[in-house]
């Protein structure tokens, strides 16, 4: 079985926060939303947000501009932080703004690996751990490829959590999870994010089936969008992530131009404190 993941230092809140959640007999909750969207002030104010309305845990994404993995409402964010002029400079210093208030709360940066090799894999692993980054999810990088950025990025002490999938047989799946630290992310859909609904008895399932595969703590994600879904989910899983719905309720504050017009970070507040509460009143099975 895969090792829970080590005391490195990208990794310690990792693995603080999913023990506090556990001695509360309960999931985490993970929240996602796209770095510098729809501006970087108004997402550093919503990152530091986050964790004041019950996230457990904050995943940034790295805009792109081709981010196959992603449904129309991040694909949308990602381009309007593009707009702004935002990239992996811009990224790591709003996380070492929020690492001056918040020491605490794991910070995992999602994205994918054209933004960091142009960058340099070496200086962003550096850039990463001294602005406060706790671990990676890059979603184009198969196991094949763990020389590339994994296998560095565990050497540094960041995480790498790897993606799981419907489509993860149990031939492929001891691939997926024989480097990755931190937590395993299960995607409870086949296909992008923030297009359909997930059948939560086969992601309970696909979550045992997992588990006896691996003592790290298990997360599910995409198309879960409101305190119902959260609940359904947590009730078999380690954590459930949220995305799409968080953007879509921040794209809601914008104008056709993308600013925002005021009540971007009250929105996400809102909808983080359902989710949370979803989480919360649904003890584990």
């Amino acid at each position: 079985m895969t090792a829970t993941s080590s005391a490195n230092p990208g990794q310690a809140r990792i693995d603080a926060t999913f023990a506090r959640c556990r001695a509360e007999n309960r999931a985490a909750l993970v929240t996602y939303v796209m770095a510098g969207d729809p501006d970087p002030e108004t997402s550093l104010a919503v990152l530091k947000a986050l964790p004041e309305a019950g996230a457990d845990i904050v995943e940034f994404g790295l805009p792109f501009t081709d981010p196959m993995a992603d449904g129309p409402a991040i694909q949308a964010a990602g381009l309007r932080a593009l707009k702004g002029g935002q990239g992996v400079v811009k990224t790591l210093e709003l996380v070492r703004r929020f690492r001056e208030g918040d020491a605490a709360t794991p910070v995992i940066l999602m994205g994918y690996f054209n933004p960091i090799h142009a960058y340099g894999v070496e200086r962003f692993l550096d850039d990463a751990l001294a602005a406060g980054i706790d671990g990676l999810i890059v979603v184009d990088l198969p196991p094949e490829e763990d020389d590339e950025l994994c296998l560095p990025a565990l050497a540094k002490g960041l995480a790498f959590i790897r993606l799981a999938t419907p489509t993860t047989d149990e031939k492929r799946l001891p691939a997926v999870l024989a480097n990755t630290a931190g937590f395993v992310y299960y995607v409870s859909i086949t296909g992008i994010t923030g297009t359909a609904t997930p059948n939560f008895d086969r992601v309970a399932e696909a979550v045992g089936r997992i588990r006896r595969h691996t003592d790290l703590p298990i997360v599910v994600g995409f198309g879960v969008r409101t305190g119902a879904d959260a609940a359904a989910i947590a009730r078999g899983a380690d954590g459930v992530v949220v995305g799409s719905a968080l953007v879509d309720a921040m794209r809601g504050t914008l104008d056709a131009e993308g600013r925002s017009q005021g009540g971007t970070v009250e929105a996400v507040r809102t909808l983080v404190r359902a989710l949370a509460e979803g989480v919360r009143s649904a003890p584990r099975a």
